[in-house]
């Protein structure tokens, strides 16, 4: 959409905010099945809800008793969250996600498999697109989710109007001046500092996703803490996404400098993963999750969802933990460049996941996505 040119990432062209659409074609089989898949996405998502109503009752409710025995607890709550979100996921077409193991260093045999096995304390670091992976993290890991608190609200965005090209024609090429609008760049917002956290659970989460710092149900009274304060007295794994936002998965967002570390990284692991989804048809809707809804996210989410009849391609890729920069075999200069910040993880972790799903950098962070949310709601009231 020409109207959205603007936040358009100058270097690679790449607008990141968007829903994916599917590609033009024959939209007939799409409308004969309309009425049946409407049908199969009501039903599909009923049971769903009813699946999350029973996971508040029995994690939210009655695993509360076990909560002064911290090991007990964990363990039990992982075995309904399995069963439950194993349950959501499947309903969804998800069948089974099966990660692929990613080595850097590609030697001539074939890499030795080497198990993830995340511990409390640990961080688990990835791009976000959707709340599917929120919930396959929550089945295999059942770890803490943390959100970042920022210092500062963004500042509005400032058009630009230097001489830095932009590297893809906004508009189509269809000759008749669609492709000649030129809206004006817009540089990348300035970096707000993040330096407190908050834990969420499993549900807050899906619900914020899409969503930008500040967000809007910060669960008050909770602590606002460091990551390392939340990591250090953490009895689970922690998740981490730098990006503190999704994308819509065509490109990586410039991540904040949540971690402040130098690497490589000692007294914890870090486990770095990556996702990306297949683009959608014309039966198959996008699994990203960019754009939220403005009441009951991610709902209407869901039951696009619920009513697709194909399956969903997903795919994971998690590095080796041998390679990873808590690893003390690991070279910084293997991986960072000409690189002067003060978050030398953070920077890693975005070459590494930009590696491991193919996707390009760009330089739009949260900032941006946040005065894209701004535009796009006045834009469609």
């Amino acid at each position: 959409m020409e109207k959205f040119s603007a936040y358009r990432d100058p270097g690679t062209g790449i607008q990141p905010f968007l829903t994916p659409v599917p590609p033009l074609g024959s939209e007939f089989l799409a409308r004969v099945t309309l009425p049946i898949r409407y049908a199969l996405g009501f039903v599909r998502t009923i049971v769903i809800l009813f699946i999350a109503l029973v996971y508040v009752l029995l994690v939210r409710g009655l695993c509360l008793v076990l909560f002064p025995i911290p090991s007990l607890f964990n363990w039990v709550e992982h075995i309904f969250t399995f069963i439950l979100g194993r349950s959501v996921l499947f309903i969804l077409g998800i069948f089974w996600i099966s990660p692929e193991q990613f080595n850097r260093k590609r030697g001539r045999g074939l890499n030795v498999a080497e198990k993830w096995k995340p511990k409390a304390g640990d961080l688990i670091v990835s791009n976000w697109a959707s709340w599917i992976e929120i919930l396959w993290l929550a089945v295999c890991y059942n770890p803490i989710f943390v959100l970042p608190i920022p210092d500062s609200l963004p500042e509005p965005p400032v058009p630009s109007f230097s001489s830095t090209p932009i590297m893809h024609t906004p508009g189509r090429r269809t000759g008749t001046g669609s492709a000649k609008i030129s809206t004006p760049p817009r540089t990348a917002g300035a970096r707000v500092p993040v330096h407190r956290f908050q834990q969420f659970s499993l549900l807050s989460m899906i619900s914020l996703t899409g969503r930008v710092p500040p967000f809007q149900n910060t669960q008050a009274g909770l602590p606002c803490l460091t990551l390392e304060e939340i990591r250090r007295t953490a009895s689970k794994p922690v998740v981490v996404f730098p990006e503190c936002t999704t994308s819509n998965g065509r490109g990586l967002l410039r991540f904040a400098e949540v971690f402040r570390e130098t690497v490589p990284i000692k007294n914890y692991q870090v486990f770095i993963m990556s996702v990306r989804y297949d683009p959608p048809t014309l039966l198959t809707p996008t699994l990203t999750h960019a754009i939220p809804s403005d009441t009951l996210n991610p709902l209407a989410h869901l039951f696009l969802l619920s009513a697709s009849i194909s399956a969903a391609e997903i795919s994971i890729r998690q590095l080796a933990p041998s390679e990873s920069p808590s690893s003390q075999l690991f070279l910084s200069s293997d991986v960072l460049s000409n690189y002067s910040g003060d978050d030398q993880l953070s920077e890693t972790c975005a070459v590494l996941i930009a590696q491991m799903a193919k996707l390009k950098r760009t330089g739009m962070g949260w900032e941006d996505k946040s005065n894209f949310l701004e535009f796009y709601r006045g834009k469609n009231k």
